[in-house]
């Protein structure tokens, strides 16, 4: 009690970083760094492995679940704890009470059975060997020295020394599994005291390492504070950028169409003189063309007049040749496609007023924003200073409640109180040790009375079978045989002896230990025993919860044994685990909700003027609306393109001059294939020095037209488009600046606000995960039930009782098949010659 007193005590203090306070604002702040809350790591691993013998405590988990194969009882447990019994006879035979103890009875019926059947070995075994001695001495019972002969009798006996080794067998298996864990229980013992300083050790470092965690949470506030701060103090710049931010959204986009579309004037006038400088080109060239086109037909044509085409071998090519001397002509014309002169003369006017300039002087002017901003927010400034003394007066807050606390003046009792603690463990741990001893000799003594049995046994099987002459006659048998007869009826005497004290242990151990298991271990290894425990007024009629009731002195806070120790158990803060919140409340510490409402006040009446920023005064804008009518959208680029898509010539003279010179070659070597040949190197000639020009002209000229074309679609309503966005831009700053100043301003005030919810918030996780970390709680509670009272005590309690309960009860077996036995080994006094009777004892 008054330790969980004094760490609710320690723990007080984390409760004065946080806060419940609903904010005003949800902003999405910058992230903090708040770093790593400083801790160690625990030593203590609150887990046992059983290493080999783990195999013998599931064999022995399992006998138990046949003994006792009933689930926990909770309701019935919860009910006896609640029902009280008077000291008087007529309490116990209430209705109720009778039937609690009936529904006790059910539930233990395994165990009952099981210990009355372990009496009643008590009370008839020592009776039964007193009878069997009184019943010797009379030379009954096989007393008498006497054996008769039976044809079946090396049968008997194999049969009988046989059963014997088995039996005895399982009797050492016993005895081995019960010494296994006496001495299993001893070592652990013997190994307690590193786990138990280790929890010692982590209880420590719980207690030395939880003031210089709280220090840290506490002076992160600095980290809110001088963020805060900073921000505060750069206020101007800050705010102008959020404020040229939000505005940016209408205005960039309206100067970025005013700076394209003054691009598109560039590139306009650009065409335009590409287009009239290749119309004049073209029109020049194509006329040249088709003068030297026509020479060509006209030299062509007297050549194939030639007497040489008149012979037979030439007629036919002649006449194809002079049948294709129409395809030598121009296919362009473009002589009659109108001039663009007006256009560029207007374009040109357009060009005198430099528009990129005027929108450069727009993007110049909408960034000095900020500074517009700076000197138009004296008011805010003047709420900076107040602001600043709120932060400092929160600081101090926290910094006076942390002096009041007599934190070091709690560290130093729990310290003192653990350390004493640890010195009476230590002092008497050595008196367990030494009680352990006893322990070890007792059941030692034990297991060497089985053992000296056990060897009676072995013994007498070794001589009597090595011994033993099956010629020999029952009244000359060997030493060897009549002393292995001698050492199987010793055991039998020494089970006799011992067996009632073996078996009075076992059923003391098998009893307690059992019951530890199934109503200790099994429950708190599922966690229904903290459900017990957590029962509403069980532990105290007055209290519904009484865990909460004896720290909190308020029964009815939700605060239960089951989660206080899974919350320690993942190593949460002890803050949480034990909802320490409801000690003490710090809203008062950390609500900023007072403080800013002033500030939110003063923000609300802020008034901007941003008027002096002009985006495109009327020149521009007059400007994009001379060029909407420069009347480039009038230009026929049907006609140009009808032109344009034509080839230069009807044929690829190419093609042409390769035909004819193949031609030429089909006819008689002669000066008619020489002359023909030469008209073809001609028309190459040509195609290379007039047509090829005029193709790259025309490849000009359709970019041109293309580019002007695209251009002038829609061209007004595109002007008046970007006209209108940046109208629109331009009437946001001068009508609604104000507007967004005061948007931008709160957001910028609720990200100030943002840093300290941020902190609360992360105190908040610190708190419940990190600050005081309750992992040693559990873990002592773990090492005391789980480990020392279930795996090292209660295991190797119930195996020990389990190994000797198995020998003891093979001892009756073993004593009917050694008692037969012997009298095949011992040597007889009488004997007969040969009698088939059966055998009476």
């Amino acid at each position: 009690m008054a330790v969980e007193l004094c760490l609710l005590l320690l723990l007080l203090f984390c409760g004065s970083t946080v806060s419940e306070v609903q904010p005003i604002y949800k902003p999405p702040p910058g992230t903090l760094d708040f770093g790593f809350v400083p801790a160690k790591t625990y030593d203590t691993g609150a887990y046992h492995e059983p290493g080999p013998i783990g195999i013998l405590f599931k064999i022995v988990h399992a006998f138990l679940y046949l003994v006792q194969p009933n689930p926990f009882p909770q309701d019935l447990i919860r009910k006896v704890a609640q029902q009280k019994f008077g000291n008087t006879q007529g309490d116990y035979q209430k209705p109720e009470n009778v039937v609690l103890t009936l529904q006790a009875i059910y539930y233990e019926i395994g165990f009952i059975v099981s210990a009355a059947l372990g009496l009643l070995f008590i009370l008839l075994l020592p009776l039964v060997g007193l009878c069997f001695c009184m019943c010797r001495c009379c030379d009954n019972c096989g007393g008498e020295m006497h054996q008769r002969q039976k044809k079946n009798a090396d049968c008997q006996r194999s049969c009988f020394a046989t059963f014997l080794f088995v039996a005895s067998l399982i009797i050492s298996i016993g005895v081995l599994c019960a010494y296994a864990a006496n001495q299993h229980l001893t070592s652990q013992v013997r190994g307690a005291k590193k786990l138990v300083n280790s929890n010692f050790k982590d209880l420590k470092v719980f207690l030395n390492d939880t003031p210089a965690q709280i220090d840290y949470l506490v002076s992160q506030y600095n980290t809110t504070k001088d963020k805060a701060l900073s921000d505060l103090n750069n206020v101007g710049p800050l705010l102008g950028s959020r404020v040229q931010e939000q505005l940016g959204k209408e205005v960039r986009p309206a100067l970025d169409a005013a700076l394209t579309m003054a691009g598109a004037i560039r590139e306009t006038k650009e065409a335009l003189e590409n287009v009239s400088v290749s119309v004049e080109v073209l029109q020049e060239g194509t006329e040249r063309l088709h003068a030297n086109l026509t020479d060509v037909k006209m030299h062509l044509s007297n050549t194939l007049n030639d007497s040489a085409c008149s012979a037979a071998q030439a007629a036919s090519t002649c006449n194809i040749i002079r049948n294709s001397l129409n395809q030598l002509n121009i296919n362009a014309n473009f002589s009659g496609l109108p001039g663009v002169s007006s256009q560029l003369a207007k374009v040109n006017d357009v060009l005198k007023i430099d528009l990129s300039s005027l929108v450069q002087k727009g993007y110049a002017a909408f960034n000095d924003t900020p500074d517009l901003v700076v000197n138009q927010t004296k008011n805010i400034l003047s709420a900076v200073p107040y602001i600043k003394n709120v932060l400092e007066s929160i600081g101090s807050n926290i910094s006076s409640f942390t002096k009041t606390l007599p934190v070091q003046k709690i560290l130093a009792d729990l310290t003192i109180y653990l350390t004493q603690s640890e010195a009476y463990v230590q002092d008497y741990f050595p008196l367990v040790e030494q009680y352990d001893f006893y322990r070890w000799l007792g059941c030692l003594i034990l297991c060497c009375m089985v053992v000296l049995i056990v060897v009676f046994y072995y013994l007498g099987l070794l001589c009597g079978t090595c011994g033993y002459d099956k010629h020999a006659s029952p009244t000359t048998r060997g030493c060897i045989s009549n002393t292995g007869g001698n050492f199987l009826m010793a055991g039998v005497g020494f089970s006799f002896l011992f067996s009632w004290v073996l078996m009075i242990v076992v059923v003391l151990t098998f009893v307690t230990g059992g019951n530890v298991e199934k109503l200790v271990c099994e429950p708190f290894e599922d966690k229904t025993l903290f459900k017990v425990l957590d029962t509403p007024y069980l532990l105290n009629q007055q209290w519904k919860n009484y865990l909460s009731g004896m720290l909190f002195k308020n029964p009815n806070i939700n605060l239960t044994f089951e989660k206080v120790y899974s919350d320690c158990k993942e190593n949460k803060g002890i803050y949480t685990s034990l909802h320490l919140e409801h000690l003490f409340n710090i809203n008062e510490f950390l609500n900023i909700s007072m403080y800013t409402e002033d500030v939110a006040l003063r923000i609300e009446h802020i008034q901007i003027n941003l008027s002096k920023i002009i985006l495109l005064d009327e020149i521009g804008k007059e400007n994009l609306l001379n060029f909407s009518s420069s009347g480039i959208d009038g230009i026929n680029f049907g006609a140009y393109l009808t032109e344009i898509n034509k080839s230069v010539t009807k044929v690829d003279l190419l093609s042409f001059a390769n035909d004819l010179e193949a031609r030429a070659d089909q006819l008689p070597k002669g000066a008619l294939e020489n002359a023909l040949k030469g008209h073809a190197n001609n028309i190459r000639m040509i195609h290379n020095q007039q047509v090829v020009p005029l193709e790259q002209a025309m490849s000009t000229l359709n970019q041109s037209i293309r580019l002007l074309k695209r251009t002038s679609s829609e061209l007004m309503v595109k002007v008046k488009n970007v006209i209108s966005a940046v109208n629109a831009a331009q009437l946001l700053i001068n009508n609604n600046a104000s507007l967004v100043i005061v948007q931008e301003t709160k957001k910028y005030m609720d990200t100030i606000v943002g840093y300290f919810e941020q902190y609360i918030d992360w105190v908040k996780e610190s708190i419940a995960m990190e600050v005081a970390a309750c992992k040693p709680i559990a873990n002592v509670i773990d090492t005391a039930v789980d480990i020392f009272l279930c795996s090292y005590v209660t295991d190797s309690v119930n195996t020990f009782w389990f190994g000797l309960g198995g020998s003891s009860i093979f001892l009756i077996p073993a004593i009917i098949f050694a008692v037969k036995l012997s009298k095949y080994y011992r040597r007889m006094d009488t004997e007969d010659v040969y009698d088939d009777s059966v055998e009476q004892w």
